[in-house]
């Protein structure tokens, strides 16, 4: 899977500050970062790239960060896939012999324009080589050919298995390599396997620096998931502080803020968040929250304002709950302003006097009509955004409105006083549209509302119109207004904001829990919806040829329990597949239909018979958020496939490896657990309870401190008591579990029972 970012156009010195999270296979070794030059008409140009290996980002736990230089890409560096060899050792009559069988390969560079290479392999022994035959426009070819080398006393102690592109008029391109120690394989007398091909390092590397650097900051998180009963202690222990709320004096979620540092309370947060989402209580646990900085808040304009749990509890919660709602309101708003792509600037020190009229006619614009004609742009825009988020009560999630009345009703109890009649509405508004709707309208590509990052021009208009929404959303103080005073010409829609804003917060949460409920229930009578949009299908049938143009353009939708698709998004849907019977998604050969961008969705019909449907995105960021959505919702299906053919059947055979059984099990393994991580994610409950124990286990020392000052007991961790209780009672309670959790990871009986490794790279550019 290979996430890219936006284009940074026309600049030496990019800033990208974008976000990845990807799930990567057990067996991965290094994570190459590639830096490239777009052209519009040709291939895209490789400036240079980085490589961390997997022992770099492992010597570096809490994540390598900094300035690295890119290096220059090697043709003979640049190798993929593996080969798989059966070595033997042959006794013979004189000496013995040295038995090298070669049979297949997969998931080869494709080193031609077709997408694919002419790969052949040289085997290198002694002074002597053997080539196998080449095998045309395959990137994962079959040779099952066998070659024998003397083996004699002072014989070479390294057997070398080179792989090749074969190239009429050009020289070769090399593929990789496998280097085969003899010594260790005569003690062994066989061996048999799949090699990784490593690449040809002999070469002096030029100086690095003068390609430029790249700033990164990539973190590797590699985690034993132990099965859920393991977890459960720990869950409960968690649950029962939420429900019993700030009743009961021994809670631990304060103990965890306290013992929690700035710099990961984000992490903690979103772990925290989700646990108790998939748990049913998130709308407690954030409940809780309010309660505990609304017992620590003496100055109404100071709350919430802090980087605290709480804040940063219920930005994870809006983005995991309300992104489709975000969505909705602020996507057509901002389509509008990308494609208008119209010049405002409200700030007179800032504006540029350009030339208007019809050829012949031109004249310069004063300063005065930019000005007005911006406000105008900026009014259309706020006013626009303001209706949307007043029409959308009903839109808005169940759990997201129930969570706003929750605090809204906290905030006027704590702050009764006719003074402080704003502070309930601007305590909704600072989590709604300061931390929520402002930053993505300052950067709609980090909130999946667009592509590609805005040009200059538009994110001047966003940054404004993100500025007018804010001072909607402080309730258009005084000191807002001072700030900067050339916003005035917005005042008036900003005043008529406020009230349209205050209005809709009391229709938020003057939904009332009974009307909630039958809501949550209708709700709940619908499939929940993962992706949809456009795709092209194909359906392979007879022998022709199978290009881009014989697609069909589709919309398709994701569901938990099922894709489908249809002619329009508002037709009914023509076709199913129901989501258990999908085996594998996976990407398809460039060679095969002339695009990068084609995926295959292989399943079981009706009657069980194996069907593979094509499907093509109009980008690379597209194919990943398919493959990785399908891959998500299906991953606990009983018949997903280890292999797979990445090319198709065209003719009488396969297009990657040439073999001609139709039912051939594959000639690649499948990537079914490689996907990124994204908003919409399915909840993995005994992963985030993992998660959270290794944060609590990496504070334990602070936890142990905290119960020693509590109980005045040097001997941390030694009382036990029943719910309730002092706060060291719990804080016990919690220390005893995480000696348990800890029991197990080391347990050998726990690697008995089936567990599975997370590898997670998070990657900030």
């Amino acid at each position: 899977m290979s996430p890219s970012s936006a284009t940074v156009w026309k600049t030496l010195c990019p800033f990208w500050g974008e976000e990845y999270q990807v799930h990567l296979p057990p067996t991965f070794h290094a994570v190459s970062f590639y830096v490239m030059d777009e052209d519009a008409l040709s291939r895209d140009d490789v400036i240079g790239k980085v490589c961390l290996t997997r022992d770099t980002l492992a010597s570096h736990p809490k994540g390598f960060s900094g300035w690295t230089h890119l290096t220059e890409v090697d043709p003979d560096e640049e190798v993929q896939g593996e080969i798989h060899l059966r070595l033997e050792v042959v006794p013979g009559i004189r000496a013995s012999r040295l038995r090298c069988s070669v049979l297949q390969a997969r998931d080869l560079a494709s080193k031609d324009r077709n997408g694919a290479s002419d790969p052949f392999v040289r085997v290198h022994y002694n002074g002597r080589t053997q080539e196998t035959s080449v095998v045309k426009k395959s990137c994962y070819p079959r040779w099952n050919e066998t070659f024998e080398f003397e083996l004699e006393e002072g014989s070479p102690k390294a057997l070398f298995v080179e792989a090749w592109d074969w190239d009429l008029v050009s020289k070769n391109d090399f593929l990789g390599k496998v280097v085969v120690n003899v010594q260790r394989l005569r003690a062994a007398q066989q061996e048999e396997g799949w090699f990784r091909l490593q690449p040809d390092q002999s070469k002096s590397r030029r100086g690095e620096g003068n390609l430029g650097s790249l700033q990164l900051e990539v973190r590797l998180r590699d985690e034993t998931v132990l099965p859920s009963s393991c977890y459960q202690p720990l869950v409960q222990l968690l649950c029962r502080e939420v429900k019993l709320g700030t009743q009961d004096p021994g809670q631990l979620i304060p103990i965890i803020e306290e013992t929690t540092s700035a710099e990961c309370r984000q992490e903690v947060a979103t772990n925290l968040l989700k646990l108790f989402l998939g748990q049913g209580l998130a709308k407690d646990f954030l409940d809780l929250l309010f309660q505990l900085e609304l017992g620590r808040t003496s100055e109404a304009n100071t709350l919430f304002r802090s980087n605290s749990l709480a804040s940063k509890s219920m930005e994870s919660f809006l983005k995991v709950a309300g992104m489709q709602y975000l969505h909705g309101v602020l996507g057509p708003i901002i389509d509008r302003v990308f494609e208008e792509k119209k010049y405002v600037e409200l700030d007179p020190s800032k504006v540029e006097v350009k030339d208007v009229g019809c050829s012949g006619l031109h004249r310069s614009q004063t300063e005065s009509e930019v000005l007005e004609q911006s406000a105008q742009t900026l009014r259309a825009h706020l006013r626009a955004l303001l209706n949307a988020i007043c029409r959308s009560v009903r839109a808005c999630p169940a759990v997201v409105r129930a969570t706003f009345r929750q605090l809204f009703r906290r905030v006027h109890e704590r702050f009764p006083n006719a003074q402080h009649e704003n502070v309930p509405f601007i305590a909704v508004t600072s989590f709604l549209c300061l931390r929520f709707i402002s930053p993505a309208i300052m950067s709609p590509r980090l909130f999946h509302l667009r592509e590609r990052h805005a040009d200059a021009r538009t994110s001047r208009t966003l940054l404004l119109l993100a500025k007018a929404v804010q001072n909607v959303a402080n309730m258009d103080t005084p000191v807002s207004r001072a700030k900067e005073a050339w916003m005035e010409p917005l005042q008036p829609t900003v005043r008529q904001g406020v009230t349209q804003l205050k209005d809709f917060i009391m229709k938020l949460v003057g939904i009332e829990e009974k009307e909630e409920l039958d809501l949550q229930q209708t709700l709940n009578l619908q499939v929940p919806l993962v992706k949809e949009g456009p795709l092209f299908i194909h359906r392979t049938k007879g022998k022709g040829p199978l290009t881009s143009s014989s697609f069909k353009k589709l919309h398709f939708s994701l569901t938990t329990e099922a894709l489908s698709f249809a002619k329009t998004s508002s037709s009914k849907k023509s076709a199913f597949i129901k989501l258990t019977s999908i085996q594998a998604a996976e990407k398809v050969e460039e060679k095969s239909f002339g695009s990068s961008h084609v995926m295959q969705v292989i399943y079981t019909d009706d009657v069980g018979q194996p069907q593979t449907i094509y499907l093509q995105c109009k980008c690379v960021n597209e194919l990943n958020q398919w493959l990785s959505a399908l891959r998500k919702v299906s991953i606990n299906n009983p018949g997903l496939l280890g292999s797979y053919h990445p090319g198709i059947f065209r003719g009488d055979k396969w297009s990657c490896c040439h073999q001609k059984d139709k039912t051939d099990r594959g000639c690649d393994k499948t990537r079914s657990r490689v996907t990124l991580q994204e908003w919409n994610d399915p909840l993995d409950h005994d992963l985030e309870a993992q998660l959270i124990y290794r944060h609590l286990l990496g504070v334990e020392a602070a936890l142990r401190e905290k119960f020693r000052l509590l109980s005045g007991d040097t001997e941390a961790g030694t009382s036990t008591t029943g719910p309730g209780g002092a706060p060291e009672d719990s804080l016990a309670q919690l220390l005893h579990v995480l000696q348990d959790l800890q029991e197990a990871h080391n347990s050998s009986l726990v690697n008995l029972t089936p567990t599975e490794r997370h590898h997670l790279l998070e990657l900030q550019t």
